[in-house]
């Protein structure tokens, strides 16, 4: 889970590492310390449930994140 102990210098950055697509979900999950395939799924779902709006809000983490 999060350790809400980190330095007020942490920020959200894509994980290239370990993306998928883009890095955007890898990079979340790393921030928030969630798991990477329950934020993947949440993505998912609020893709298809939310009439695409998550998409959206994934390509402009994608453009805006480092």
């Amino acid at each position: 889970m999060r350790d809400f102990n980190q330095s007020p210098k942490a920020r959200f950055v894509l994980d290239r590492g370990n993306k998928k697509l883009l890095g955007v979900c890898a990079g979340l999950a790393a921030y928030s310390g969630f798991d990477t395939t329950l934020v993947r799924i949440a993505f998912v779902l609020g893709a298809l449930l939310g009439f695409g709006s998550a998409l959206i809000v994934y390509l402009v983490l994608a453009l805006v994140a480092d």
